[in-house]
C-alpha cells in the first residue's frame, strides 16, 4: 500500500487543476446513460486509479466479475493521476469508473469532469444509509452526490514503547491536549548525534497533518459552504506550535532529512531502528507493523485528541466516481455498488482472514466507508491479538471512526489543499511566518473558490 505517499499525489493533482481549463460546465450532467437495478451490463468497463493488488481488492474484483460475467474489466493499475485523468476526459476517451480521493471530488464536480450519481443510486437501489455519514458528506456538492465511498482512514498516535522506557516516559504522557507537556515529552524522547536528529521524539507529521493540528485547536479550515478559512487565528496558532515541535528536534532541514531515511514499509522501519518515538498515523499502518514484532517492535498507542481531551481524527479515503463521457455508465454504477456493498466487504474480510491464517498472524481490522460492513466484520473476526499494544492501537482506530471529520467539501477543494500545503512548506522552511504564509494561502484559496463558485 502506498498511502503514505498519497498527500503528495493529491498536492500534485491540485496544482494540475489550478492550471487546467475546465472540462465541462458546472453541474454538467455529462450524458450519464441509463442504469437500473434490473439491467444486465455488458461490454468493457475501463477502470482508472485503482491499484487493486492485495487480497482485499482482488476478492472484490472477483465478486463483480462473478455477478456480471458479461462485463470485461480492464483495470489500468496505478494510483490516480490528475493529468492522465483530465487528458482522458477532455479528449473524449474517459474511463468508466475512477478511484479518487474523496477530498478531490468537489473540485472535479465543479469543473464538470465527473457526473452526479443520484440517478445511479436511485435506479440501482444503492442504500446510502449503509455508508458512514462523514464519508457521504465528502462526495457531495450542492446537494448532488458524485461518488460512492470506499475505504475510511483515521488517525491515532502509534508509539515505540522501547523508546519511552529508555527515556523514562509513560505511555500516558503521549497526549495532544496539553501542548506544553507534549513539547516537553518530545524533548525527552528526542536524541541527537553530532547536532542532528538520531531519534525524533514526536513527529507531528507536517506538512500533511496540518488539518489535524488545526482541528486539535478548534479551527475549521473549510467553512460549511466550502469557503476556505486557512488563516483562522486558531489554525495559525496550531501551525506555530507544530513548527515549534520540529524546531525543538533539529529544525526542519535536519528533521526532514532524517525522516526521509525511514524505511516506512520495511522490517527495518523507524520503530524497530529506534529512529522515532511517536507519530500520529492512519489505521492501515498497524497492519504494516505486524511483521515488525519479530524485530523487537513493542507497540503502544494513545488516541489523538483535541485540547479538551476529546478524541478526534481527520478523515481520509477514496470513492468511485463516473467521469463525464464514460461509455459504460451502467457497468460503472454496478461496479461502484458491488465494490462497496456489505456482502462484498464480507468476501474481502474472508480473503484477509485466509492471508492472516497463512501468515500465522492476526487480524487488525478492516476500515471501510460502509458502517454496517465494518461493524459486522469487527464482530465476526476481531479477536484479542495476544499483543496488548496492538490491541490498544486497533481499539483506538475503531473508536475514532465515528469521531472523524473531513474538511467540508468545496468546489475548490483541491486548490485549497494546494494552498495550505504550500503555505505550511514555506513556514516550515522559514521563508515566511505562519501568519504570513497562511494569509497568502487564504487569498489564493479564496480566489480559487470564488472562481469555482461562479461556474
Amino acid at each position: 500500500m502506498k498511502h503514505l505517499r498519497l498527500p503528495v499525489v493529491l498536492a500534485a493533482s491540485a496544482l494540475v487543476l489550478t492550471s487546467c481549463a475546465g472540462v465541462g460546465g458546472q453541474e454538467d450532467e455529462g450524458g450519464g446513460g441509463e442504469s437500473s437495478a434490473g439491467s444486465t451490463p455488458s461490454g468493457t468497463l475501463n477502470v482508472m486509479g485503482f491499484s487493486g493488488e492485495d487480497e482485499v481488492a482482488q476478492s472484490r474484483i472477483a465478486a463483480f466479475k462473478a455477478a456480471y460475467p458479461g462485463v470485461t474489466v480492464k483495470n489500468n493499475k496505478g494510483d490516480f493521476d490528475a493529468q492522465q485523468f483530465l487528458t482522458a476526459v477532455s479528449s473524449g476517451n474517459a474511463p468508466d469508473a475512477v478511484y479518487m480521493a474523496r477530498n478531490l471530488i468537489g473540485t472535479y464536480a465543479a469543473k464538470g469532469a465527473i457526473q452526479p450519481l443520484d440517478d445511479c443510486i436511485k435506479n440501482n437501489e444503492i442504500d446510502t444509509g449503509q455508508y458512514r455519514e462523514a464519508a457521504m458528506n465528502e462526495v457531495k456538492l450542492k446537494d448532488k452526490t458524485y461518488g460512492i465511498p470506499e475505504f475510511y482512514t483515521v488517525t491515532a498516535n502509534l508509539i515505540n514503547a522501547k523508546a519511552l522506557k529508555s527515556a523514562g516516559v509513560q505511555v500516558s504522557d503521549i497526549q495532544t491536549a496539553d501542548w506544553d507537556k507534549l513539547e516537553q515529552t518530545a524533548k525527552k524522547l528526542y536524541k541527537a548525534k553530532n547536532g542532528r536528529p538520531a531519534r525524533i521524539g514526536y513527529d507531528p507529521r507536517m506538512p500533511d497533518f496540518f488539518p489535524l493540528w488545526a482541528m486539535n485547536n478548534g479551527a475549521e479550515l473549510v467553512k460549511p459552504g466550502g469557503e476556505p478559512n486557512l488563516n483562522d487565528p486558531k489554525a495559525v496558532e496550531a501551525l506555530t506550535f507544530a513548527i515549534k515541535l520540529v524546531q525543538d528536534q533539529g529544525g526542519w532541514s535536519n528533521f526532514k532529512t532524517f525522516r526521509d531515511t525511514f524505511d516506512i514499509f520495511g522490517e527495518r522501519n523507524q520503530f524497530t531502528q529506534d529512529q522515532l518515538g511517536v507519530m500520529p498515523i492512519e489505521n492501515w499502518y498497524v497492519n504494516v507493523l505486524r511483521d515488525s514484532r519479530k524485530n523487537g517492535l513493542e507497540l503502544a498507542s494513545t488516541p489523538f485528541t483535541d485540547r479538551q481531551g476529546q478524541q478526534i481524527s481527520t478523515l481520509g479515503g477514496s470513492a468511485w466516481v463516473v467521469p463525464k463521457g464514460a461509455k459504460n455508465f451502467d457497468a460503472a454504477c454496478k461496479w461502484a455498488k458491488t465494490m462497496t456493498s456489505v456482502e462484498t466487504w464480507h468476501k474481502a474480510a474472508e480473503a484477509r482472514m485466509q492471508t492472516v491464517a497463512k501468515d500465522k498472524s492476526f487480524f487488525t481490522g478492516l476500515f471501510t466507508g460502509n458502517k454496517v460492513a465494518d461493524e459486522e466484520i469487527k464482530a465476526k473476526y476481531l479477536k484479542p491479538t495476544g499483543d496488548a499494544g496492538f490491541d490498544q492501537a486497533i481499539e483506538n482506530y475503531y473508536s475514532a471512526l465515528d469521531k472523524a471529520k473531513s474538511l467540508n467539501p468545496s468546489a475548490a477543494g483541491a486548490e485549497i489543499e494546494a494552498a495550505w500545503k504550500n503555505a505550511v512548506g514555506k513556514a516550515l522552511g522559514g521563508t515566511a511566518t505562519p501568519q504570513a504564509a497562511l494569509d497568502q494561502a487564504q487569498t489564493e484559496a479564496k480566489a480559487a473558490f470564488d472562481k469555482a463558485s461562479q461556474g
